[in-house]
């Protein structure tokens, strides 16, 4: 089942950490469905197990809500990326001002570590209260600005820790680290974590990022009766998902491991997608991959084959899986280990209860069509009768670059309250 775990009292549209987490895998054999021998491994390692802590790098490689095995992410090695990479199409629209944001993220080139009147430790500005997250390589840790009072997420890292870890034959865990940096400071949507500030100083080994904070979660536990959130709330969530969703494939971006755990909760409700570490940017439409690096029970049938696949369509069945979860308390294909749930996703039927809503039913089965050619996409999605059955229209979004664009060409643009309406 899902639980809720946030306090709305205490913080105002608090926002959310997790954003650069790791999990650098082994190199093993690539599975195939249908193959027997390869690597066998425990049930629970193809979810989200709690890694343990170095209680002494407390503040340190801080990873959050990726909490991933060597065999839950996939390999690395076998990953083939865009033929122009991820951090030249960053670097390039860096570069040129093609950025998302009215205003970008703040970046600061001076560390100072130090201590208030009470003996708490600080980072800059922000003074540390207490841990509220770890995952493969350590902790996020909740501060508190003393310039503005607003409590944040850092998330910390030692640059020659990151340099020695290597997560391909030409790449180390930084490149992944930069070019998640880098996505994040393209974004800004209500329903995307928001990156406030990156600290990097040269003159020393220390890397934070500064994350707005979201104190509500929650977690699908993959357990107890048939029911899980129930259809309004899954549909309220479904529809923030689908938004920010779009909004990403919308700037060419895939996120590549969306799942309940990088899906965090408001105060007020509201869904924010997190983690960005396996995400990929490409110049144009062809978002052609090879390998997923995801999570094998969130993996598409075509990923499971190892044949190139197109990243959206796969974010997609990601999105399809997690709504299973979200309505069934479970997830639709799961085996006792990687090789069988990638066989399961491959060739068995999907289980639906036949009293189910019909039109959730018909919305799950687009969205979990195993020929991606033939899968819902999400424009169907966000005007699929389930999605609007409360007869509140789909949030709109225009972003700032699209907002830029259209008043280039000399469009009106009237800004009501989140939502904005675009005139001739």
């Amino acid at each position: 089942m899902f639980i809720q775990r946030y306090s709305g009292a205490s913080v105002k549209d608090m926002g959310c950490c997790g954003c650069f987490g790791f999990s650098f895998a082994k190199k093993h054999k690539n599975l195939k469905p249908r193959v027997q021998g390869g690597n066998h491994v425990l049930q629970e390692s193809l979810l989200n197990e709690e890694v343990e802590e170095d209680e002494e790098e407390e503040e340190d490689n801080s990873s959050y809500s990726d909490n991933m095995t060597d065999t839950e992410r996939g390999d690395h090695s076998e990953f083939r990326y865009p033929a122009k990479s991820s951090e030249e199409i960053l670097m390039y629209r860096t570069e040129n001002g093609l950025i998302c944001r009215e205003f970008p993220v703040k970046e600061t080139h001076r560390v100072v570590r130090s201590e208030d009147e009470n003996g708490s430790k600080m980072v800059n500005e922000y003074v540390r209260e207490y841990k509220i997250g770890s995952g493969s390589y350590g902790k996020v840790v909740l501060y508190r600005s003393q310039v503005d009072g607003k409590h944040y997420a850092i998330k910390a890292f030692h640059k020659s820790h990151l340099l020695k870890l290597r997560v391909a034959p030409s790449e180390t865990a930084m490149t992944d680290v930069l070019r998640e940096v880098l996505i994040m400071k393209m974004l800004n949507h209500p329903n995307i974590v928001n990156l406030v500030e990156v600290i990097d100083d040269p003159s020393t080994d220390h890397f934070y990022m500064v994350l707005e904070y979201i104190e509500g979660k929650w977690v699908f536990e993959g357990a107890g009766p048939p029911g899980g959130l129930g259809e309004h709330v899954a549909r309220r969530y479904m529809r923030d998902i689908v938004s920010g969703l779009m909004y990403l494939h919308s700037h060419n971006i895939v996120h590549g491991d969306i799942k309940p755990d990088n899906l965090l909760v408001t105060g007020t409700g509201t869904v924010k997608i997190c983690d960005f570490s396996v995400s990929q940017v490409f110049e144009d439409e062809n978002d052609e991959l090879r390998r997923s690096p995801g999570t094998p029970v969130f993996t598409a049938p075509e990923c499971c084959l190892g044949k190139n696949y197109h990243g959206k369509t796969a974010d997609t069945w990601a999105v399809g899986v997690t709504l299973y979860c979200m309505i069934m308390g479970q997830y639709p294909f799961l085996g006792d280990t990687l090789q069988d749930t990638y066989d399961k996703i491959v060739n068995n039927t999907l289980f639906l209860p036949e009293d189910m809503n019909p039109l959730l039913k018909d919305l799950i089965e687009g969205l979990l069509c195993k020929d991606p050619t033939e899968r819902m996409t999400l424009e169907e999605v966000a005007v699929h009768t389930w999605m609007t059955g409360d007869d509140e229209p789909f949030p709109q979004f225009t972003c700032w670059c699209k907002r830029n664009k259209l008043q280039r060409e000399g469009s009106d643009i009237i800004i009501i309250s989140n939502s904005i309406t675009i005139t001739n």
